[in-house]
């Protein structure tokens, strides 16, 4: 399964930044919308779907996933399906971060 295509759940733990530790799934919806749910720690449950995501192919091992959620929040991650790993970066109008850690698709 190296792709990002619809229908697919892809699960990352970041190991810094400000979701350090806690795991989130993503499901990837056909009709474009993108559903994220903490799967763990204190906030376990959280879901919120939201409206629009993009993925492209960077090449044969390494995608890119891109949303902007309805608070503002954009969040653009790099997964890398040769090693597992995944490295983010979230802003919004007042603050930027980055973030490295592991993911795995569920389906």
């Amino acid at each position: 399964m190296l792709d990002l295509a619809p229908g697919r759940t892809i699960t990352w733990t970041f190991d810094d930044g400000p979701m350090a530790g806690v795991p989130i799934e993503h499901d990837l919806n056909a009709d474009g919308s993108i559903t994220w749910r903490i799967v763990g720690g204190p906030h376990n449950g959280v879901s919120v779907r939201e409206q629009r995501y993009g993925a492209e192919k960077i090449n044969d091992t390494v995608w890119v996933l891109s949303y902007r959620a309805a608070s503002g929040h954009t969040l653009t991650a790099v997964l890398n399906f040769a090693d597992g790993r995944v490295m983010g970066y979230g802003s919004d109008s007042a603050s930027w971060e980055s973030s490295h850690g592991w993911f795995s698709v569920v389906r």
